[in-house]
C-alpha cells in the first residue's frame, strides 16, 4: 500500500518551519514505514517543486502558483494533477489531507481516494479561543470534509465540535495521533528537591499561557522553592496586538515569582526530551488542542502532569490516574495539583508510571499505524467497487 499525506507543514530543515500537524504526520509516516507502507508527503506552500528523500519517507515539495486572486484555486488544481498522476503512476493508492484551511476543497481526484484527518481546522481553534474565524477559510474547510472521501479525526471532542460549528452531522472515525514511545526512554534518577516545573510548546494565549503566570504565583506562595521552566517559540497575541506573548507574561508574574522563571525560547528537539527529563512536572494549561502530541511526549518520559481538563483531555488522561486536569482559569486549583506533586514523591511516582502504561497501551506508533492501515484499506476498497 502506498499512501500519501497532503499537508503545509512538515519537520524538516528544507521544508521551513512545522508545528503539531507536520509532527503528528511524521510521528505516523514513521509507523507506517515500519509496517511496510510506501510514504510520501505532499507538502505545500514551499519556495519550490523538489523531491527528496528523508530516511525512506519521501518528501514532495510543492510551489504554490501565484496569480493575483486566482492563486488559491490554481494551486488546488495543480496539487489535484499530480494526485491524479502519481496515482496513474501507481505511485500512490490514497491521499489524506489535514483539514486545516480546507486545502482539499477543490481538489478531485478522479480515481485516487482523497480523505481528511481533523488535526483542528482553523474555523475550530477560532471557536475554542472565542475569535472570528475569517468566512473563507470556513468556506473552504466545510467544503472539503462534505466531499471527502473518509473522514479521520484523532479525538471525539475535535470530531464532535467539528460537526458543531460547521452544522454537519458527519461520522469520524477517531485514531488518536501516536508516538513512537521507543524514543522516549525513562531515567528514574529525577531529582525531587529540584521542584522545576516545565512547560513546553508555544507561548500563545490559546494554550493558557496568560493563565500560567498567575497559576505560578499561587504555586510560589505554597513553595517559595518552585522554579518555572519555559520552552517554545514566543508568538504574537491576536486578540491584543502584542508581538510578543511573553513579554504579556512576564507583567503578570508577582515579585516572587519573577526570578524562579527562566524563558529558554526555542531549543533543539534533543534538548526538550533532556528537560522534559530533568523535570519534575509538566504542565499544560491549553484552552485549544485536537490531540496534543506534546502531552504523549511528557507522558512516554514518565512524568507527572498537571494539564487542562478541556474537551479534548479526559481522552488522553484519566483524572487521578495517570495525571491530573483542572481548568486554566481555577488558578489555585491548578497550583494546588502542581503543589501536591512536587511535595509528594510516591504520588508523583505512582501517577507518571501509569501514564507511561497508558501512553504504551493506546498510544504507541505501532498500535495506531494498525489502526491506520486498517481504515486505509477500508477507503481504498470502497473506492475502487
Amino acid at each position: 500500500m502506498k499512501i500519501a499525506f497532503l499537508t503545509p507543514e512538515y519537520p524538516h530543515s528544507k521544508t521551513g518551519n512545522s508545528g503539531g500537524i507536520g509532527t503528528s504526520i511524521k510521528n505516523l509516516a514513521i509507523g507506517l514505514l515500519a509496517k511496510g507502507i510506501s510514504v510520501r508527503i505532499l507538502v505545500y506552500g514551499q519556495e519550490q517543486d523538489d523531491t527528496f528523500d528523508d530516511d525512506g519517507i519521501l518528501i514532495q515539495q510543492i510551489k504554490n502558483i501565484r496569480f493575483k486572486g486566482l492563486s488559491w484555486f490554481l494551486t488546488r488544481k495543480k496539487i489535484e494533477k499530480i494526485i491524479n498522476q502519481l496515482h496513474a503512476n501507481n505511485e500512490i493508492d490514497l491521499v489524506e489531507a489535514a483539514d486545516w484551511t480546507g486545502i482539499s476543497s477543490f481538489i478531485k481526484p478522479k480515481l485516487c481516494p482523497l480523505l481528511i484527518r481533523l488535526h483542528g481546522s482553523d474555523t475550530y481553534f477560532c471557536h475554542l479561543d472565542n475569535r472570528k474565524v475569517k468566512w473563507i477559510n470556513k468556506f473552504h474547510e466545510k467544503r472539503a470534509l462534505k466531499k471527502s472521501d473518509g473522514l479521520l479525526s484523532v479525538s471525539q471532542f475535535t470530531a464532535d465540535t467539528t460537526n458543531m460549528i460547521f452544522g454537519l452531522k458527519k461520522k469520524f472515525t477517531i485514531i488518536p495521533n501516536p508516538i513512537d514511545v521507543n524514543l522516549f526512554q525513562v531515567d528514574n534518577e529525577s531529582d525531587q528537591k529540584r521542584k522545576t516545573i516545565l512547560y513546553f510548546g508555544s507561548l500563545i494565549r490559546k494554550k493558557g499561557l496568560l493563565e500560567l503566570p498567575l497559576i505560578f504565583n499561587k504555586v510560589i506562595e505554597n513553595d517559595p522553592a518552585a522554579k518555572l521552566i519555559l520552552i517554545g517559540k514566543d508568538v504574537p497575541d491576536i486578540i491584543s496586538g502584542n508581538p510578543s506573548t511573553w513579554k504579556m507574561m512576564q507583567k503578570l508574574f508577582s515579585e516572587k515569582a519573577f526570578p524562579n522563571v527562566t524563558y529558554l525560547g526555542s531549543v533543539p528537539y534533543i534538548e526538550i526530551k533532556e528537560k522534559i527529563q530533568q523535570a519534575n512536572v509538566c504542565v499544560f494549561p491549553s484552552f485549544a488542542e485536537a490531540f496534543p502530541v506534546s502531552w504523549l511526549e511528557a507522558m512516554a518520559m514518565q512524568k507527572p502532569i498537571v494539564a487542562s481538563n478541556v474537551g479534548w483531555a479526559t481522552e488522553m488522561i484519566d483524572e487521578g490516574k495517570n495525571g491530573f486536569l483542572v481548568h486554566p482559569a481555577n488558578h489555585k486549583a491548578f497550583a494546588q495539583k502542581i503543589s501536591d506533586f512536587l511535595e509528594d514523591e510516591l504520588l508523583s511516582l505512582k501517577l507518571a508510571k501509569a501514564a507511561r502504561d497508558k501512553v504504551e497501551k493506546y498510544f504507541d506508533i505501532h498500535v495506531i499505524a494498525n489502526q491506520n492501515i486498517e481504515f486505509y484499506k477500508k477507503i481504498i476498497s470502497q473506492k475502487n467497487k
